[in-house]
């Protein structure tokens, strides 16, 4: 098939690109790095039509959705909607990497029915574009998978994302300093979400529907350190200044059970095993 992916060059389009071509499927990369804008949408609009549109271009660091809320609102928003004017154009099918918006749990593991409660900006921005998904269904039939990414980490992962940030703090020397060692979140391997996404290019006539993405095994700060520690070649000190964060959420599972059933996907990388490929 022909498969569109926006934000190919980000973090898990770089990983997703191989597996689609090993794939067969002729791939048409949407991204700035090319000159292809999604929120630029006289830049895309031309595009010889795909069949299947992965959507994955998006703002995606909290902190900044705080300091420039309006520049995620926009970015996010519209590159949804370009995504899915495009696959109303084409008649294509869309698979969207939406987000954690839950908020703090009110029951663990969470599954896809849990109450919408996004927290930040970020969040809020996913939530909406994931409902634009939903109204492009209902209006024009659009086919859509949106899968609701828990915390993802993997080689190739920059910025200031907890695990890079750990492995760059160990790269530099001297004492790797972080706040609070409580909070336990579920890591996926970017590994395991390609292979989700490839699973639901084959998916037909699924309508519209949302899937966590997660391993359904949750992990804290400290003993995420502690798995760093045991596999890295570079030993060092750890110091939590036990500093926390204001409406932090202490923990966070994502049920599984909704994507196994329906896509018979399964994570096959461990947060041990997902650690030691970082080396």
């Amino acid at each position: 098939m022909n498969v569109a992916v926006t934000g190919s060059s980000g973090f898990i389009g770089s990983h997703l690109l191989p597996k689609l071509k090993k794939e067969g499927h002729t791939v048409t990369e949407i991204s700035r790095t090319r000159n292809l804008d999604i929120t630029n949408w006289e830049k895309v609009k031309d595009l010889k039509p795909c069949e299947i549109i992965v959507h994955l271009a998006a703002k995606t660091f909290v902190p900044d959705s705080f300091n420039n809320p309006a520049e995620f609102y926009k970015t996010n928003y519209i590159a949804t909607l370009h995504s899915l004017e495009l696959a109303r154009k084409w008649n294509a099918r869309v698979i969207y990497m939406s987000s954690y918006f839950y908020g703090p749990p009110q029951y663990l593991p969470v599954d896809e029915k849990h109450i919408l409660n996004p927290h930040n900006p970020y969040a809020q921005s996913k939530m909406q574009s994931e409902q634009l998904c939903g109204a492009y269904f209902r209006d024009f039939g659009i086919q859509c998978i949106s899968f609701r990414l828990f915390n993802i980490y993997g080689k190739g992962q920059t910025g200031y994302f907890l695990i890079p940030e750990i492995l760059e703090k160990i790269k530099n020397g001297g004492t790797v300093t972080l706040a609070d060692p409580r909070p336990k979140r579920d890591f996926i391997h970017v590994n395991d979400a390609v292979n989700a996404i490839i699973l639901a290019t084959n998916k037909l006539n699924i309508g519209f529907e949302v899937f966590n993405l997660g391993t359904g095994v949750a992990t804290s700060v400290e003993e995420l350190v502690s798995i760093i520690y045991d596999r890295s070649p570079i030993k060092f000190k750890v110091k939590f200044t036990n500093k926390y964060r204001k409406g932090e959420i202490l923990e966070s599972i994502a049920c599984i059970d909704k994507i196994r059933n329906n896509l018979n996907w399964n994570p096959k990388i461990d947060i041990k095993k997902g650690i030691e490929y970082l080396f």
